[in-house]
């Protein structure tokens, strides 16, 4: 049966696919999806903790929110 499609269509490569780009993109938003959700990492958890020791070295103690 392939090989009668193909010989219409000249190849399966060539095919019309009219929802294929649609599929290609619900693929991609799933992938990217579930990459920053399985992705371990945040960096805000890891930079801008707050002045360090050289800062409150040179100008004391930060004001706490009160």
């Amino acid at each position: 049966m392939s090989r009668a499609i193909a010989a219409i269509w000249g190849s399966t490569d060539t095919a019309p696919r009219p929802f294929g780009a649609i599929g290609e993109t619900v693929a991609r938003f799933l992938r990217d999806l579930t990459r920053d959700i399985l992705n371990p990492y945040r960096p805000e958890k890891h930079y801008m903790r707050g002045p360090g020791p050289a800062w409150q070295a040179k100008y004391g103690k930060p004001a706490t929110r009160g």
